[in-house]
């Protein structure tokens, strides 16, 4: 049996444009020879589609496709992800299925049986479970058909079930394994983090080694929003071995002899380092958000800062130069490196700048303001009208020309609240909102291996809001090496104040980090939404009250 993996950019709701994809891929399968063609979980509607599946309409549409998609499967299987409705009235309304078709009809639809609902997961809010387990037995094979996390409740590397500490009651293939399956085929949409990809593999190893069978696995690839899927789609033989590894941020096609894969051992694991996958997740996260929206211009606050360097550089790499637009807005505490610094990056990439000072509509701010500030002196609210006006003459400029405003604020910030609503906080999409500052500094480095594109000065000078004379970040804050650090066991590794001082940090700094964060929770519910390349992102993964005093 040939088997085809399809890994596919699907975009949520756009049922012409999926099922046009889909349909080439079939033709595509078909003339090289595959029997089967797998398309990846929801793939119908892109995935996650969340509260479009309460609309009648939507279910409509995505029902459209899948009979489509069944007539065009003449002389080859399609297997494909898609939502379906739940015939009994107890329980959700619907199902999160796998839908196998041939000759026109549907032959088989196996539903997902784990329903995660953490991070950035909330299917149980939508689907039924399974709760029966069959295999599909088609072209001679017995086939354990899967749906992404239903593979994932298992032990990986030296971890024995008996140390293991399961998140469900059960495990769909150890129901399956007892009809004895030939093979497993898992559609899946996993998204990407920068430990994701290896977390996966290590996923994939142990279900094929678990239960000695060859293993399909078919991705999502491409953005939706700030969730970005990676593809990656593999195959695996019955020892674990990784018979092939499709490539990341790739839509692409490849097809599968079982035959072969049982007879002719190989690995071809990809390599996965950590600031090459970033980049190019932060690369498919603006290309998509712009393509997806039917956007195609992008305009950033310049700094002279490397986040806003950053930010950028990977702009035009995504968009390309002539669709990046930067403006220059030095105050009289600006430095004079900090416009010379633009002016040298935005030059290396080509792209357009402007200078546009804001010492007359600041000063003009004051004035007006001046009888209402009852003499008091220069403080907080001075330092951030500097960044408003700031936001106000990008914004200004993104309404009049249709760009995008990118926002540029890291991790780091984000976190701990080093930022101004409705000034340097503004945007459409943080690009950098779920990179620490360190992280930052690594993928300037990074991107500057070869060619100096990054001016050397922009990385190695102190960073500095300049919103005030000789102002640095470190008056307001630990030093950033310190900062990440106490901000990742917090936020990634969801530790407490007193398991953090037990690690070695200072108890004031740690409680006055934790402090900062859990305040400024009314900031980041504000802002655009934040590209996630981390297991524990700002947004949807990181549901956290405003009000609370739990820490604060």
């Amino acid at each position: 049996m040939k088997i085809a993996l399809a890994q596919i950019n699907y975009h949520i709701g756009h049922f012409e444009s999926n099922q046009r994809k889909m349909l080439a891929q079939v033709e595509a399968a078909k003339e090289q020879g595959a029997d089967l063609v797998c398309f990846a979980e929801l793939a119908v509607c892109g995935y996650p589609p969340r509260d479009f599946l309460e609309f009648e309409g939507f279910m409509a549409e995505c029902r459209k496709v899948i009979d489509v998609l069944a007539d065009a499967a003449r002389g080859i299987a399609v297997v494909v992800g898609a939502p379906a409705s739940n015939p009994v009235p107890e329980g959700k309304r619907l199902f999160n299925a796998a839908w196998f078709l041939h000759e026109g009809k549907v032959i088989a639809r196996r539903e997902k049986a784990l329903l995660p609902t953490y991070d950035v997961f909330d299917e149980y809010r939508y689907f039924e479970p399974a709760t029966e387990f069959e295999v599909v037995e088609w072209g001679g094979k017995r086939i354990a058909l899967t749906i992404c996390e239903d593979i994932w409740d298992v032990p990986t590397g030296d971890v024995s079930d008996e140390d293991f500490d399961p998140m469900y009651t059960f495990r769909p293939l150890d129901r399956l394994r007892e009809q004895q399956p030939d093979f497993i085929l898992n559609l899946s949409a996993s998204p990407f983090s920068f430990e994701q990809a290896q977390t996966r593999m290590d996923i994939l190893k142990a279900n094929a080694k678990r239960y000695e069978l060859p293993l399909f696995y078919v991705n999502h690839v491409g953005a939706q929003t700030e969730l970005i899927f990676d593809g990656g789609s593999a195959v695996l033989d019955s020892q674990g071995r990784v018979y092939d590894e499709m490539p990341y941020f790739k839509e692409g096609l490849a097809i599968y002899d079982l035959n072969d894969i049982k007879q002719n051992p190989r690995d071809q694991e990809r390599p996965k380092q950590k600031m090459a996958l970033v980049h190019d997740a932060l690369l498919c996260g603006i290309r998509d958000y712009f393509q997806k929206l039917g956007f195609s211009s992008a305009i950033i606050g310049l700094s002279g800062g490397i986040d806003s360097a950053l930010t950028t550089v990977l702009a035009a790499e995504a968009l390309g130069v002539n669709q990046v637009r930067v403006l220059l807005m030095p105050s009289r505490f600006s430095s004079d490196h900090s416009v010379s610094d633009s002016i040298e990056l935005a030059e290396n990439l080509g792209i357009r700048y402007d200078i546009l000072p804001i010492h007359k509509p600041y000063d003009a701010f004051v004035q007006t303001l001046h009888p209402l500030f009852e003499n008091r002196s220069f403080d907080l609210a001075e330092e951030n009208m500097q960044s408003r006006c700031r936001g106000l003459m990008l914004m200004a400029l993104s309404n009049k020309f249709g760009h995008i405003l990118l926002n540029t604020t890291n991790k780091s910030e984000m976190a701990v609240g080093y930022g101004t609503l409705y000034g340097d906080l503004a945007g459409g999409l943080s690009i950098l909102g779920d990179v620490y500052k360190t992280e930052v500094f690594s993928l300037a480095k990074w991107i500057n291996q070869d060619v100096e594109i990054i001016p050397r000065n922009i990385i190695e000078k102190p960073p500095s809001a300049e919103l005030r004379p000789d102002q640095k970040d470190t008056d307001s804050l630990p030093e950033y090496d310190l900062l990440d650090r106490i901000l990742y066991q917090y936020i990634e590794k969801q530790r407490d104040p007193q398991m953090i001082i037990r690690q070695g940090f200072d108890e004031k700094v740690v409680r006055r980090v934790i402090r900062l964060v859990n305040i400024n929770e009314f900031k980041r519910h504000q802002t655009a939404p934040v590209l996630r390349v981390s297991t524990k992102a700002f947004g949807m993964g990181r549901r956290m009250p405003i009000v609370a005093r739990y820490l604060s």
